[in-house]
């Protein structure tokens, strides 16, 4: 017919549910699979399961948040979807700890340190660095997100060679249990760990939430930001200690993952078709959930423990990484 319309494009079909919506499916997804995850093959003493997987089910959670906002934020502020945190070096800092400690103590005394005020330090020592880093660079004469970024590349080499020189150092008994600690693992989480990351991630968040109304701001550009009449340098800044932040609660719980945060975010991006924070963030943090809970489930009842999660989640995170190279190539 002559008056007719149209039909819509293939991707307004595909977007037309509101984001609100969308995020509402996701959550409800991640709860399914929390569910699933609680409650699949449980057949005798459901006190005790309940507990070991809910241990379980709250780090995973934690992870996924920490690791999914500190993506999506470090998206915004350097403008680039294919960087994650781990450019920053924050991990490569976190593993030269542990083999500094290793090295100077042994890892029958690193064993016996309170682990909270262990994690504590750390964390502080991460956070205090990281503030030195980027002091140094919004505050001088040359202010440039792109020099801190490369000055954040050479310190994560720098700290990578240090750990692999103390690792040739290393009493070799003491090397195989060091080694342990340098790759994710989600079977062997450190949940003795859950409260202290439970409160730190609570302080975060207030910190985070004072900053809300700006990050979209901040996402259009250093120049956009300021003429609107934001503390550009000053924002960034504590963004960038947030994330350092999350990157150790999140390294501290189940050891470094690169790839995760760039799945999560990248997938949250597509399936909400609204860069505003409001929607990116919390569907990064459900998503990141339904990955990490889905596959633990499938890998530990469909597969029988044949897969590592870690490597799953890299592998597919890695493909995700080098698409997204090929597209912003190609363009």
């Amino acid at each position: 017919m002559a008056g007719a319309k149209p039909p819509p494009p293939r991707a307004d079909r595909r977007l037309a549910l509101p984001p609100g919506q969308r995020l509402l499916a996701l959550l409800w997804l991640a709860l399914a699979c929390a569910g699933l995850f609680l409650t699949y093959g449980v057949q005798t003493d459901w006190a005790f399961a309940l507990q070991h997987r809910g241990a379980k089910l709250a780090a995973m959670a934690m992870v996924a948040y920490a690791v999914g906002v500190s993506t999506v934020l470090f998206h915004s502020i350097t403008h680039n979807r294919i960087l994650t945190p781990a450019i920053m070096g924050f991990d490569a800092l976190y593993l030269l700890l542990q083999t500094a400690l290793a090295y100077a103590f042994g890892m029958q005394a690193v064993s016996a340190f309170n682990p909270t005020l262990k994690f504590a330090a750390e964390t502080l020592l991460m956070v205090l660095m990281a503030w030195l880093l980027f002091r140094s660079l919004f505050t001088g004469a040359v202010r440039s997100l792109h020099l801190m970024l490369l000055v954040g590349v050479v310190m994560g080499v720098l700290f990578r060679a240090l750990t692999g020189l103390m690792l040739r150092l290393i009493d070799p008994n003491q090397f195989g249990s060091l080694q342990d600690r340098f790759f994710a693992s989600f079977n062997l989480m450190a949940t003795h760990l859950l409260w202290s990351a439970a409160l730190v991630l609570l302080g975060v968040t207030l910190w985070l939430w004072r900053m809300r109304r700006n990050f979209d701001v901040i996402a259009l550009g250093r120049d956009m930001a300021i003429s609107l009449g934001v503390d550009y340098p000053r924002q960034v800044m504590q963004i960038l200690l947030c994330i350092a932040i999350l990157v150790s609660i999140s390294t501290a719980l189940v050891g470094p993952v690169t790839f995760l945060g760039l799945l999560a975010a990248n997938l949250a991006y597509q399936l909400m078709g609204d860069m505003r924070h409001r929607y990116s963030l919390p569907a990064a943090v459900l998503v990141g959930c339904i990955a990490l809970l889905g596959g633990q489930l499938l890998l530990e009842h469909g597969l029988g423990f044949n897969a590592a999660l870690s490597t799953v989640i890299e592998l597919l995170g890695g493909v995700v990484f080098l698409a997204l190279l090929l597209r912003s190539k190609g363009q």
